[in-house]
């Protein structure tokens, strides 16, 4: 089974969103055309996520709560569909349990992008405070999360990645893409749709972080959480197996 799209069509970004990580969870092939950057005229405005910065905070609040008690279950309740397809409660469970205990928590900040929102925390554990990253989707449900200190090599690429679009280095930006994706999207392609997402959300400040929410698969999914001047957004970079880049999505407004 393979997902894919004609040529000059493209779904919505959350759509997009969900059927990629209902594509890795399951292990579905998903060929360069799964999510085709979009190719029609955009607005100069880009709308914030429906979800708002309350509903998030509950959220968060019930994912830190469950982290304190190890509640497996409940975590298992706030993850997004694709998510949820992908593991168990007994995983979970696992999981909490290789992990220093959680003592308290709280909340740093909330910040809505263009159709998910990213919540910053801070974690008390037996071993000190460690930051936690939580990304959540329109429906408020945990698209994923990172613990400070953890990382792989596929977030440092495509961290390199959008530092190269911040830089203009469009070139160098292009050598991290898979060749026949190379073929595919030209340095001036690059250039047109960093140059309009800058623009449009109040330009670049600064690369908060990257996000594995899929990895050891055919198809990786790394989220780079970038700040701009009116709003903190997730660029979607999708890696194969061996580490380079076969698609990125940026939103459907832009050109």
């Amino acid at each position: 089974m393979e997902l894919r799209q004609n040529r000059f069509r493209f779904a919505p970004r959350v759509l997009k969103l969900s059927v990629c990580l209902l594509s890795l969870s399951l292990g579905l092939p998903m060929g360069l055309s799964a999510l085709t950057l979009p190719t029609v005229a955009a607005q100069e405005t880009i709308q914030k996520t429906t979800l708002s910065p309350t509903e998030a905070t509950k959220t968060a609040q019930i994912l830190l709560k469950a982290l304190v008690v190890q509640d497996a279950k409940t975590i298992y309740g706030q993850l997004s569909e694709a998510l949820r397809s992908s593991t168990t409660t007994e995983r979970i469970q696992q999981r909490l349990k290789r992990r220093p205990q959680v003592k308290s928590s709280r909340i740093v900040d909330v910040s809505p992008g263009i159709d998910d929102t990213t919540v910053d925390a801070m974690v008390e554990t037996i071993d000190g405070d460690v930051p936690l990253i939580m990304v959540l989707d329109q429906k408020g449900k945990l698209i994923a999360w990172k613990w400070s200190g953890e990382a792989l090599p596929i977030e440092q690429s495509a961290i390199d990645f959008v530092n190269d679009l911040v830089s203009a280095r469009w070139i160098a930006a292009r050598s991290f893409l898979e060749l026949s994706f190379q073929q595919e999207l030209k340095p001036q392609d690059l250039q047109r749709k960093w140059t309009k997402l800058n623009r449009v959300t109040g330009g670049f400040q600064k690369v908060k972080d990257a996000i594995v929410a899929s990895q050891g698969g055919e198809q990786q999914l790394v989220l780079v959480t970038i700040e701009f001047g009116d709003l903190t957004d997730n660029l979607f970079v999708i890696f194969n197996s061996q580490g380079e880049i076969i698609n990125v999505d940026f939103s459907a407004d832009l050109v």
